[in-house]
């Protein structure tokens, strides 16, 4: 039980530091609202739900990769940019294809 409220508790932690999670989250929202008033079947409904699954997923190791190379320096250091650099971009390219996905599925409903 004590893991869930340390999992709790790293969600909390995003919500407060990461206003791009919150972001991420009423986007989120807005698909999920979408999906419901398209009413898109059963598979479509994977698709979202996974791509917003790992758009969250991403940029919750993004915000832990961030709070990890901080803690290790707090000068400037080329690898320490890489690594934040690097996991901004798994974040920016989760997003894309969620994006696309949600182009994939919404675009038809849209022009129907």
């Amino acid at each position: 039980m004590k893991r869930f409220s340390y999992a709790f508790h790293g969600m909390l932690v995003l919500i407060r530091k990461d206003y791009k999670f919150s972001l991420h989250l009423l986007l989120a929202l807005v698909v999920i609202i979408a999906g419901f008033a398209f009413k898109i079947n059963e598979v479509e409904w994977l698709f979202i739900i996974i791509s917003i699954g790992l758009v969250l997923a991403f940029e919750a190791i993004n915000t832990a990769v961030e709070y990890v190379v901080d803690l290790v320096t707090s000068d400037y250091h080329v690898l320490a940019k890489k690594a934040k650099d690097v996991a901004a971009f798994s974040v920016v390219l989760a997003s894309l294809v969620a994006l696309v996905i949600g182009l994939i599925i919404f675009l038809p409903y849209v022009f129907k």
